[in-house]
């Protein structure tokens, strides 16, 4: 069972959606207008947000950045808009997925189960030598490598001091890297353990490396923490 807050201003969808999502399981609180997600977010963090762009007094691509500026908590943009260059400034703005309008409440239904999976912490396997151990057991404090300092149970990492503004996945794959660190860890036990999906085109890991590795202040070819060992993985580790 989830927190859902479903933003749409249409009282009608409002409802059958409410409806719906209550009857799958989910507790369902409701906004019209986007100023007011906001403050739901803010005062009372959902698990999952369903973020209607047709809002009243803000376009729902602000709120989304808006959104992302303040929670990592994942959204699902229901909008109308279907063409390819809108999907991806949505994606790219901070949306973990979207649903094109109409859709039926089942299908919403489904897509939240996938996000929530998703977005659901990673675990972050114990490395090699540490046998007692069980697999998948979740970093219990800070994992530090060099200057950098990544708190799984917070979900923060610092850089020399400095909080780095991380989406959830590249926290994810961050962290992962921490914990692992100093070992080549191959793209498919990247994608069985921090993505949870066996079929992920390599170019997303690479895209979330490229976001990590300028945060990090860093370049590939110059690299710093973020090492790609060709044909092999990738390694953390602190500079020397």
């Amino acid at each position: 069972m989830a927190s859902v807050l479903l933003v749409e201003d249409d009282p009608v969808i409002r409802a059958a959606l409410i409806e719906v999502l209550t009857e799958h399981g989910h507790v369902v609180r409701s906004a019209s207008q986007g100023f007011e997600a906001l403050r739901e977010v803010t005062g009372r963090p959902p698990d999952v947000v369903v973020l209607d762009l047709g809002l009243p007094d803000l376009d729902g691509t602000d709120v989304l950045r808006m959104l992302r500026g303040i929670s990592r908590v994942p959204v699902v943009v229901a909008t109308a808009r279907d063409d390819d260059a809108e999907v991806i400034r949505l994606l790219n703005a901070g949306a973990d997925d979207y649903l094109v309008k109409p859709f039926s409440g089942g299908q919403l239904a489904a897509r939240l189960g996938a996000v929530l999976r998703r977005s659901a912490p990673a675990p972050y396997a114990v490395p090699a030598g540490a046998a007692a151990e069980p697999r998948g057991r979740v970093a219990a404090g800070p994992l530090r490598v060099g200057d950098l300092l990544v708190d799984p149970p917070a979900r923060t990492a610092r850089l020399a001091g400095r909080e780095l503004r991380l989406t959830r996945r590249e926290f994810d794959l961050l962290a992962y890297l921490a914990f692992h660190a100093d070992q080549v860890v191959s793209r498919r036990r990247i994608l069985a353990d921090v993505w949870r999906q066996p079929y992920v085109e390599d170019q997303t890991i690479d895209v979330h490396l490229s976001a990590l590795r300028r945060k990090l202040g860093e370049r590939a070819s110059q690299p710093r923490y973020l090492h790609t060992v060709r044909g092999i993985g990738i390694k953390l580790a602190a500079p020397r």
